[in-house]
């Protein structure tokens, strides 16, 4: 997997720690007026004038978050990358700098690292954000990727998990659960390997599902719709952990409950067809499967002309009062108690 098709391999030794830092970061850019000092001295140096700084922090270890057999390492850049941006604009705020610190058994290269940065570096691109910094060091046992996002916001644009009222309306950006089967696609097709390694997977019919596994992007693009809009979300969170945990995590620090209709749940014609294959429950698989990388907010009732013919956007139940529970309304129109069966990091192994 590490190794390139030439076996050469140039040992992390050669280079030394700052010797390494300064290889692998020689082709980061400044983009952002706010970053006047980034990597090369003792901390960097940050000016927001009069904007709100949100910051946000996100650990990524080999074996529990990633598999390298059949996540490539550029893939694996840019999605850490991802999953951190994604906390900002959850707050409704603008990213614009990260730093990326990582810790590296002596089993990968400096060409493996190389292809790790290539998709951090890509991914600033495309966001438009400015790497400032970090750390490298050993690791025993595989690897690990700590990116800490740093963003702005005008206090009277950040939205919290806490602001949901009673009448609110529920709204979903995009589609949910397609990452989590691109995962169990990938899944699958390691153990066919496993067992008959000229058994080359053939994924044509898996496409968008492993595209979000794999190479998930953030929606950088809400927070400029609801400002085109003139939309204020009074409560909003990422969809990372599991649409059902994300909707548990608004009505807890809202203090309310909420009715999540089955039916209005957008899905992608793939995700149908693959639960099918699989023999999966559909609406599980929204409910609990992880890394959509989507945003879940809620609005007030009187706002919903202003989003109801947008394409970015489905509602997709309501608030109610906190002692009305939180529930999903099935196709067949029974009420079901919502439960979190999301992704837990803390979870035992079975």
């Amino acid at each position: 997997m590490l190794e390139n098709k030439n076996n050469d391999r140039t040992s992390l030794s050669d280079l030394g720690e700052f010797g390494l830092i300064e290889h692998l970061t020689k082709h980061f850019k400044i983009n952002q007026e706010s970053t006047l000092k980034s990597i090369g001295d003792d901390a960097a140096v940050l000016d927001f004038k009069d904007k709100k700084v949100v910051v946000s922090t996100d650990l990524l270890v080999e074996g529990v978050h990633f598999d390298l057999s059949y996540m490539p390492l550029k893939h694996l850049g840019y999605k850490a990358v991802v999953a951190n941006l994604s906390d900002i604009y959850a707050m409704n705020a603008k990213a614009t700098q990260i730093t990326v610190s990582i810790a590296v058994s002596n089993r990968f290269p400096l060409e493996a690292l190389e292809e790790l940065f290539a998709g951090i570096t890509l991914a600033s691109q495309i966001y438009n954000v400015d790497v400032i910094g970090g750390d490298t060091t050993s690791s025993q046992k595989g690897l690990i990727i700590s990116i800490t996002a740093i963003g702005e916001a005008n206090l009277n644009e950040i939205t919290y998990r806490n602001g949901a009222k009673a009448t609110d309306l529920l709204v979903v950006t995009g589609d949910v659960g397609a990452a989590y089967m691109g995962l169990q696609v990938l899944e699958r097709e390691k153990q066919v390997f496993q067992v008959n390694p000229n058994n080359q997977p053939d994924l044509d019919a898996y496409t968008y599902l492993i595209e979000r596994q794999l190479k998930p992007e953030a929606r950088k693009d809400i927070k400029e719709i609801f400002a085109g809009l003139d939309l204020q979300p009074t409560s909003m969170i990422d969809v990372s952990d599991g649409l059902s945990s994300e909707i548990m995590h608004i009505c807890k620090q809202s203090n309310v409950g909420c009715n999540l209709y089955e039916d209005k749940i957008p899905v992608d014609p793939q995700l149908i067809d693959v639960c099918e294959e699989f023999n999966i429950d559909i609406t599980t698989i929204a409910l609990s499967g992880g890394e959509d990388y989507e945003l879940l907010f809620t609005i007030k009732m009187d706002d919903y002309d202003k989003i109801k013919a947008n394409p970015n956007f489905t509602v997709i139940g309501h608030m109610t009062e906190e002692k009305e529970g939180m529930h999903l309304i099935t196709r067949a129109n029974t009420k079901i108690a919502l439960k979190a069966r999301g992704w837990n990091a803390m979870k035992d192994e079975e």
